[in-house]
C-alpha cells in the first residue's frame, strides 16, 4: 500500500466507530435491547461491513481509499450530488423508521411471519452482491465520477455478467429484507423511496459510461438488465 493509498489516522478511527454505530442506533431507537430482529440485522450489518473494509484494506486499498471520497470531490456529476443528499436522507429515513415502527411504537401490527423469514433470507443474498460488486469492480466510487486519474476501465465481467448494478440489487435487497424481516411497512415505504433514487442513479451512471466507452452499448445489449433479470 503506497503512501497515497494509506488510510489517515482520522479515517481508520471514523470506520472504527463508524462500523458499530448504526446497530447500536438502531436497537437504541427501538427501546428493547433484548429484540431478536433487531439483533439479526446488527450482526449481519456489522460482519457485512467489516469483511468487505478488511478485505478491501488487504486486496484492494485504492478501492478503499475511493470509497472514502468526499461528495463534490473528483469531478463528481453535478446531478449526482442531489442524488447522493436524497440517498443519505434516505438512509437515515430508513434506519429511523424501522424500529420505531416495528418496536418503540409497533405502528406496523399483525406482520406475517412468513413475510419475516423471506426477508431474513434475503440479507445473506444481499451481502454475496455487495461483496462480489466489491471484489471484481475496483471503480466502485460512492459517487458517480470518471476516475480518470485511476484509468478508469470498462467493468463487464465476473457478477457484472449477471446485472449492470450488482451493488444496487445488493442494496435493494437489503432496504427490502430489513424491513420485512423486523416487521416494518413503513420500512417498506422507505425502501421503496430509495430503490426509486437508485434507479434513478443507475440510468444517469449508465449516461455517462455510455458517453465514456463505445463498448458499453454492446455490454447493455449483452447484459440487459440493470437490477433484476427478466424485470429491469
Amino acid at each position: 500500500m503506497d503512501n497515497k493509498k494509506k488510510l489517515s489516522a482520522s479515517q481508520i478511527i471514523f470506520t472504527i466507530l463508524y462500523l458499530p454505530f448504526w446497530p447500536a442506533f438502531f436497537l437504541f431507537l427501538s427501546g428493547d435491547w433484548h429484540w431478536t430482529e433487531g439483533w439479526i440485522f446488527a450482526i449481519w450489518f456489522f460482519v457485512t461491513c467489516a469483511s468487505v473494509l478488511i478485505y478491501l484494506f488487504f486486496k484492494d486499498p485504492a478501492l478503499l481509499a475511493e470509497r472514502f471520497r468526499q461528495p463534490g470531490t473528483g469531478n463528481q456529476k453535478s446531478w449526482d450530488k442531489l442524488v447522493f443528499l436524497l440517498i443519505v436522507l434516505g438512509w437515515m429515513s430508513w434506519i429511523v423508521i424501522i424500529p420505531l415502527d416495528s418496536k418503540r411504537f409497533e405502528w406496523t401490527s399483525r406482520f406475517p411471519t412468513m413475510l419475516k423469514y423471506l426477508g431474513g433470507l434475503m440479507l445473506p443474498f444481499s451481502t454475496f452482491f455487495f461483496y462480489r460488486a466489491f471484489t471484481d469492480n475496483t471503480f466502485l466510487s460512492p459517487v458517480v465520477r470518471l476516475q480518470e486519474e485511476r484509468k478508469h476501465q470498462l467493468i463487464t465481467t465476473g457478477i457484472y455478467g449477471f446485472v449492470r448494478h450488482p451493488m444496487y440489487l445488493g442494496a435493494l435487497l437489503f432496504f427490502i429484507g430489513v424491513p420485512l424481516l423486523t416487521g416494518s411497512y413503513f420500512g417498506l415505504a422507505a425502501a421503496c423511496f430509495m430503490i426509486l433514487v437508485l434507479g434513478v442513479r443507475a440510468i444517469g451512471e449508465e449516461k455517462m459510461l455510455t458517453e465514456k466507452f463505445e463498448e458499453y452499448k454492446d455490454y447493455k445489449q449483452k447484459v440487459r438488465y440493470r437490477f433484476f433479470p427478466l424485470i429491469w
